[in-house]
């Protein structure tokens, strides 16, 4: 049986992530490009665990003068469970996945958010259906580097990597590139791409690990910039 949903969300608590005045400068001309387009429309990010969708997502509420949801954590209040392990444990993932459509369906009806997704969110064509209501960024992040993030701060909070055998960074690897396969047309549904290693490669860095969440943030609303301006030459 799912969860009862309530109609209403308590605010998550945005964290301010630090970034450079130079960057701090960037963020607030690239969002002020962006802002009369959004037209107070949602945006959601999509990608792998990992990915660092919430952290990304903070930064892009701020500046935008966004709220922002992690859409795992409002499933976890939804249920009364404290985390999406234990969620997957006690009931299933069907029965995560089942609840994390109606939230994202209770997010749609609404405006002015960032949303991160969880990383499975994109397998369902409902999920699309409310999403597609507001703009959808998928942030890129290569394999290699996503299971050495995952491994550098454990796997416990991961029910899909539980299943692999072998040393950690080879669970996680091989278990990401079995995920991947499976939503990577899903994820290219999104209405723009964020790629690691593109910007890495524009910043002179072989490791989209050393990458800042601010210089992913604006790399995000550069991509919004361009979708949602392209969008409005073709409507006029």
């Amino acid at each position: 049986m799912r969860a009862r949903r309530r109609c209403e969300y308590a605010l998550a608590r945005t964290d301010r992530v630090q970034y450079s005045a130079d960057e701090a400068l960037v963020l607030k001309q690239k969002a002020e490009d962006v802002l009369p387009y959004l037209n107070d429309r949602c945006v959601y990010l999509v990608g792998m665990m990992g990915s660092g969708k919430t952290t990304v997502g903070k930064i892009i509420a701020e500046v935008l003068g966004y709220s922002f949801f992690d859409s795992d954590k409002l499933v976890e209040q939804a249920v009364g469970i404290p985390t999406v392990a234990e969620i997957f444990q006690v009931h299933s993932e069907a029965f995560f996945r089942d609840n994390e459509s109606e939230v994202l369906r209770d997010l749609s009806s609404m405006h002015r958010l960032i949303v991160a997704t969880g990383g499975g969110a994109v397998i369902r064509p409902i999920n699309w259906n409310y999403m597609k209501k507001g703009i959808t960024i998928w942030l890129d992040v290569p394999l290699d580097a996503l299971a050495r993030r995952i491994v550098a701060v454990g796997t416990a909070s991961r029910p899909l990597l539980h299943q692999e055998s072998g040393d950690p960074y080879t669970k996680a690897y091989v278990k990401l590139t079995n995920l991947f396969e499976k939503r990577m047309d899903s994820y290219a549904n999104a209405d723009a791409r964020v790629s690691l290693e593109d910007i890495a490669f524009k910043q002179g860095h072989n490791d989209v690990n050393v990458l800042t969440p601010s210089a992913i943030a604006i790399e995000a609303l550069l991509k919004m910039e361009s979708f949602l301006t392209q969008k409005a030459m073709v409507r006029n």
